[in-house]
């Protein structure tokens, strides 16, 4: 059944916050079955909510709501996080070394779509909102994904993402991708 009443927000309440932490954790790693993360795809990186609460202060994360439940969620990163988050540095460092540093950019640090509403493109829908939200204040949106997630891969490219590099960092092979914003 498509639920077509999504809408997109950005982040502003300790629930908000939460929510997004809630549907993180059911969707890592270990939280799903081999068939699942071939399938569905699957999170590479777990927030702390302090961690999430000082980016969304700094940059508001966009979210996807049908009703009042948040069903969606694409993280805002700032590059002063970089150091946050061990797994991300290398990405940070890529992104530096290639890309102009007149590029005004923001990292999207995660994003997730609710089992329940996969298919439905609520994925399509959050990075359309994201790019609308930040447009003025970034020209890109830059992110990785994990070589061996093809859901996600697959999905990113289909709404314009382009590879800037792979590289292997942390024993894995990542698709460091871009979205111009204007």
């Amino acid at each position: 059944m498509l639920k077509t009443n999504i809408t997109y927000h950005r982040a502003e309440t300790t629930e908000d916050l939460k929510a997004i932490l809630k549907l993180q954790k059911n969707n890592l790693p270990n939280a799903l079955t081999e068939h699942e993360k071939k399938k569905e795809g699957f999170l590479t990186v777990q927030h702390d909510f302090e961690l999430l609460k000082r980016m969304n202060v700094a940059c508001a994360h966009c979210i996807a709501k049908h009703g009042d439940e948040v069903v969606g969620y694409a993280l805002s990163m700032l590059p002063s996080f970089k150091n946050e988050l061990p797994l991300l540095i290398s990405m940070f460092d890529e992104v530096e070394s290639i890309v102009p540093k007149s590029t005004r950019y923001i990292v999207m640090g995660q994003i997730c779509v609710a089992k329940s509403m996969r298919g439905q493109g609520v994925f399509r829908g959050l990075y359309n909102y994201m790019a609308q939200e930040l447009k003025t204040n970034f020209d890109a949106i830059i992110t990785e994904v994990d070589a061996a997630n093809t859901r996600s891969s697959n999905a990113h490219k289909a709404v314009g993402f382009e590879l800037l590099k792979a590289h292997e960092a942390n024993n894995r092979l990542w698709e460091l991708i871009i979205l111009k914003t204007k």
